[in-house]
């Protein structure tokens, strides 16, 4: 069986988002992680490596000299993974572009328009893959889903509700709180996170698994924003018109007591609609015209779409977030491995958010910035 090697910049074995990946890739057999810039600081950065297994000659104590020395190894990596702060999704990604090698990033994808279309471009020019982790989308069921709507099982949409709703900054609100701790002091600091923080944490992931599902891009948006006294953004509401003439409504929120990881969307069609909920990621509730809502649940026989291929359980097993990194990372394998073969990529190959995803989720951004800022005016996108 062909494999691939990759390498890591951030994720130390202390944060949360670098262990997700590298479970979820550890799914999949044909990968195997042989190199890492994991940490600034040397101990994390050893301790990650060690952990892993990692040889010292390929511990790099910087981004730079890792695509570097990567790029000219004749065993170098096939791809790079990115789990750094966000101000450095940019500047880490073109360096291992034009160093040769695939790459994989966390999203949002960088601070400015321009600079996501220049990662894009180096993409095309070096011909390399270029994956971004709105890994919501590898659930099977929005899988399904997507299939559903382009099958013409609920007719032409004309709206769409959608939520993320979190409540773990609502310390924030609170005067005497703290900045919501290690996790996401680095989040509420514009110059490590941009523009925005919970529409470019969270509200990215509506934009892009409503774009994901139904095919529509949005034509114009405007919005509001909720700071309560900081300087990013902990609050959205955002009225989108898409390219179809339909509207959509969605919200995300870190101060919505209660709720953990709500990500839900709501469908609606002439013909029908569908209902996903994050929470219950294994089902989709779907009611055609005029007849009772039903719920479709992973794994079961009486759902034809291809997409049910990725189960990676019986039906009645839950799967989760795991599961859905590594169905991300499956199809980014994929197209890896058909690349270096010759082949056209094709198939599951296909199947994950790419860089331009990655744009459309950085002028999402700026758009609900830019339409807050002037009073919630539409703002083209």
């Amino acid at each position: 069986m062909s494999k691939v090697k990759y390498g890591m910049v951030g994720g130390h074995v202390d944060a949360f988002i670098g262990e997700v990946h590298r479970k979820g890739i550890a799914f999949d057999t044909r990968a195997q992680l042989v190199a890492g810039c994991f940490s600034s600081k040397e101990e994390l950065n050893v301790k990650t490596a060690k952990a892993y297994w990692i040889d010292e000659s390929r511990i790099y104590p910087c981004y730079e000299e890792m695509a570097k020395v990567e790029g000219e190894r004749e065993d170098g990596i096939d791809f790079v993974v990115i789990c750094t702060p966000n101000h450095l999704h940019y500047p880490v990604s073109k360096a291992f572009l034009e160093a040769g090698i695939n790459v994989v990033c966390e999203k949002p994808l960088c601070f400015e328009v321009a600079e996501a279309e220049e990662l894009a471009r180096l993409a095309k020019e070096k011909d390399l893959i270029f994956g971004v982790t709105h890994t919501y989308t590898g659930y099977v069921m929005p899988k399904v889903m997507r299939e559903m709507v382009a099958e013409g099982k609920i007719g032409e949409i004309i709206t769409v509700n959608a939520e993320y709703a979190q409540d773990w900054l609502m310390d924030l609100l609170d005067s005497s709180g703290s900045e919501g701790g290690d996790l996401s002091s680095w989040r509420l600091n514009p110059a490590q996170t941009g523009i925005a923080n919970c529409v470019g944490d969270i509200g990215t992931h509506i934009e892009n698994m409503v774009h994901y599902v139904t095919g529509l891009k949005i034509k114009r948006l405007l919005a509001t924003t909720n700071k309560y006294g900081h300087e990013l953004d902990l609050n959205a509401n955002i009225i989108v018109e898409y390219d179809n003439g339909a509207n959509g409504a969605y919200w995300c929120s870190q101060v919505a007591s209660g709720n953990m990881n709500g990500l839900k969307v709501r469908i609606y069609g002439t013909e029908g609609s569908l209902e996903w909920d994050q929470h219950q990621p294994s089902e989709v509730r779907y009611t055609p015209k005029g007849e009772a809502p039903r719920i479709l649940s992973r794994g079961c026989g009486y759902i034809p779409e291809k997409a049910h291929g990725f189960n990676r359980l019986p039906f009645g097993h839950p799967e989760g977030l795991y599961v859905a990194f590594a169905n991300l990372y499956k199809s980014v394998i994929t197209a890896i491995l058909q690349k270096k073969a010759g082949e056209p990529i094709s198939g599951e190959g296909l199947d994950f958010p790419t860089v331009e995803d990655g744009i459309n989720g950085v002028k999402f951004i700026h758009g609900v910035v830019s339409s807050a800022a002037s009073g919630s005016k539409w703002v083209e996108l």
